[in-house]
C-alpha cells in the first residue's frame, strides 16, 4: 500500500473525472438575440491562453505530465491531450475514409450574456480569453462555423472526455440491446455478469443503472476520499485487480430501484461490465465497428483501461475535436449518418427525455439515460464532463457546440459561463437555415 500522500496523488486525478454535473450553470435568461456577420470558420491555434502562469512554466512551456501529475493543473494541458500515452489504453479504429466537413464562409455572429453582467454582451474571442478552453468548436449540419485552439493544442491532439464518455456508454448498450446481446434493459446485471451475482449492484436492473438510480449508496463528493475514490483504487492502481471487484464494494441499498435519482459513477461503470460481458469484446472495438467508422472519424480514439483490461466506462474516453463534433451531429440528426440508422431512434429517444427532471436531480439538468436533458423542453441535451469537457446538441437546428478545457477544480463555476455561450450559439443560429 503507498504511504497515504501518494495515494492521495494517485487517486485523486481519477476520482475528479467522474464528475460531470458541475458543468451547468443557471442561465436560463442568459442569452438574447445576435446580430449577423461572418465568422471564422478555419481551425485557429493559440500557442497561449489565458492565466498561462497557472498551466505553463517561466518559459512558456506546458510541462509534460506523469501518472503522478496529469491531473494537477499544472500539468494538465499536456495530461489532458495524452492521456492515453500516460495510462493503458485501448484503441478505437478510425474508418480508411472520414467524412468531410464543409467550412463556413458566412454566418451569424454569435455574443452571450450572462445574468451578473446585465446588458454587456462578450463575442467567441472574449470568451476564450476569459475561459481556459484548449478546444472549441461549432457546426451546423455537415458545416463547421468555428474551431479554434488555445495553449499549444491542435487538430491532432486526442482530447479527453472525462464522463462525455458515459454518454457513449448508454449508446452502445443500446446497440447491444438492439443486437440482440442484452435481452432487455429490464435484467439485472447479475445475468450477464456472474461475478456481481448475490450483489446489490448485480440484483439492479441495467434500466435503472441508465438513469442513475440504482438506489446503492455511492458517494461522489470528489474529495479524494470518497467512493468514486475507492473505486478507482480498485480500477487503476498498478497493483489493482479492476473488473467487478471494483464496484461489488459497493453494497449497502438505500433506496429501491428506480425510485431516487443519485449521480454515481459506479452506474456507468457497472454498464460497462455488462456491456463488455454481452458483446464478449473489447468496447473500443465495438465501439470502432459500430459508431467510430460509420462516422467517419478522421482519426483513432482511445478509451483508457483498468487491471483487467475493461474500459474505465464512466469516464477517459479520449478524441479529437472534429470527431466529438462528428459523434454530437450523429446525435443531432437523430441517430443517423446519411439515410443510415446508426442508433435506434427510439432508443436515442430514450436516452435524451427526462427520466428524472431537474427538480428530482437537484440540478439544472433533468436525466435521461447518461445524457442531460436541458429545461428548455426544447429537445436539446449535453454530454458532460469535468473540469470543461461539453458536447452540446439541439437536434432541433442540427447544431452542435465541442468544449474541451483544463478548468482548475472539479466544482468550477466556469461551466456556467460555458452554457451562456451555448445559448447565444442558439440565439444567433435561430434565424439561419438549418
Amino acid at each position: 500500500m503507498p504511504p497515504a500522500s501518494l495515494r492521495f496523488l494517485l487517486l485523486l486525478p481519477l476520482a475528479l473525472a467522474g464528475c460531470s454535473e458541475m458543468q451547468s450553470g443557471h442561465m436560463s435568461q442568459a442569452a438574447l438575440p445576435a446580430a449577423s456577420i461572418a465568422a471564422p470558420a478555419e481551425p485557429h491555434f493559440n500557442p497561449g491562453g489565458p492565466d498561462m502562469a497557472r498551466y505553463a512554466d517561466a518559459s512558456g512551456q506546458f510541462p509534460p505530465a506523469s501518472r503522478r501529475t496529469w491531473w494537477q493543473t499544472s500539468h494538465s494541458v499536456d495530461g489532458f491531450s495524452r492521456l492515453d500515452q500516460i495510462l493503458s489504453a485501448n484503441t478505437v479504429r478510425k474508418p480508411e475514409t472520414p467524412s468531410p466537413w464543409r467550412r463556413a464562409t458566412g454566418g451569424p455572429t454569435i455574443t452571450y450574456a450572462m445574468q451578473q453582467t446585465g446588458s454587456r454582451r462578450f463575442s467567441i474571442d472574449e470568451y476564450l480569453a476569459r475561459n481556459p478552453a484548449t478546444g472549441l468548436l461549432i457546426a451546423q449540419g455537415d458545416t463547421i462555423h468555428v474551431e479554434r485552439y488555445q495553449y499549444g493544442r491542435t487538430d491532432t491532439h486526442r482530447l479527453t472526455s472525462f464522463s462525455m464518455a458515459k454518454t457513449v456508454t448508454a449508446l452502445l448498450v443500446g446497440l447491444a440491446v438492439a443486437d440482440g446481446a442484452i435481452a432487455s434493459i429490464d435484467d439485472p446485471a447479475e445475468r450477464y455478469v456472474p461475478d456481481l451475482k448475490d450483489s446489490e449492484y448485480g440484483r439492479t436492473p441495467i434500466r435503472h443503472l441508465l438513469t442513475m438510480s440504482s438506489g446503492v449508496r455511492f458517494d461522489e463528493d470528489y474529495s479524494g476520499r470518497d467512493d468514486v475514490s475507492r473505486m478507482v483504487t480498485a480500477m487503476m492502481l498498478p497493483q489493482s485487480p479492476g473488473g467487478p471487484a471494483a464496484v461489488r464494494q459497493f453494497n449497502q441499498r438505500i433506496a429501491p430501484p428506480g425510485q431516487r435519482w443519485s449521480y454515481a459513477s459506479a452506474e456507468t461503470q457497472v454498464l460497462g461490465l455488462v456491456l463488455r460481458a454481452a458483446i464478449k469484446r473489447p468496447i473500443a472495438e465495438y465501439l470502432s465497428e459500430r459508431i467510430w467508422q460509420p462516422i467517419g472519424a478522421e482519426s483513432d480514439a482511445s478509451w483508457i483501461v483498468d487491471g483487467s483490461g475493461q474500459e474505465a466506462t464512466f469516464a477517459y474516453f479520449n478524441a479529437v475535436l472534429r470527431d466529438y463534433a462528428r459523434l454530437g451531429m450523429l446525435l443531432a440528426n437523430g441517430g443517423k449518418v446519411d439515410e443510415r440508422q446508426v442508433i435506434p431512434a427510439d432508443w436515442l429517444r430514450e436516452m435524451t427525455r427526462p427520466h428524472f427532471t431537474s427538480t428530482q436531480t437537484g440540478r439544472w439538468f433533468g436525466y435521461g439515460f447518461q445524457t442531460w436533458i436541458f429545461p428548455d423542453n426544447d429537445g436539446s441535451f449535453a454530454l458532460l464532463g469535468v473540469r470543461g469537457q461539453a458536447i452540446y446538441v439541439d437536434p432541433a437546428r442540427r447544431l452542435v457546440m465541442v468544449h474541451t478545457a483544463v478548468r482548475p477544480q472539479a466544482r468550477d463555476p466556469g461551466g456556467a459561463e460555458t452554457t451562456a455561450l451555448w445559448r447565444g450559439v442558439k440565439a444567433a443560429f435561430a434565424r439561419q437555415p438549418g
